[in-house]
């Protein structure tokens, strides 16, 4: 993979068993998006068959965001790129990959991660019988 390897598509790999995570999917999907993204569990079963080289257990303590040709971002930078994908967002996206808008994209994420500690449920990662629910469930209205 080249470097400089443009991006067409998203996927992003959530904690299906925190409620922030799980909102923020709901959030996601329900934004105008300037490319395609998949939201898929972390360490699902879908997850392992479309990234079998990922550490999947790591994608459970941090959020982690896979490119049509191999990027891996996690923790603020898949934040950043999570955000680029969207219309109405892209130009924060890019003031929050900036040295003066970095500080700020850390303090986000480290207070959903604060927070997401508090509430997750202590329910087992999806196992191998089958995804729960991937890029293919309904938005909440």
């Amino acid at each position: 993979m080249a470097p400089t390897a443009a991006v067409r598509h998203l996927t992003v790999l959530y904690d299906a068993d925190c409620p922030l995570c799980v909102h923020i999917r709901h959030w996601l999907l329900a934004q105008r998006l300037l490319l395609p993204i998949a939201l898929v569990p972390a360490a699902s079963w879908e997850a392992r068959r479309r990234f079998p080289r990922l550490d999947h257990a790591s994608t459970l303590r941090e959020i982690t965001v896979v490119g049509d040709s191999g990027q891996v971002w996690t923790g603020t930078d898949a934040f950043i790129v999570c955000l680029w994908a969207l219309a109405e967002h892209r130009p924060r996206a890019n003031w929050l990959a900036t040295p003066a808008g970095r500080p700020f994209a850390r303090a986000a994420m480290f207070t959903a991660s604060a927070w997401r500690q508090a509430v997750r449920t202590e329910g087992p990662p999806e196992d191998a019988e089958g995804p729960a629910c991937d890029d293919q469930c309904s938005v909440p209205r």
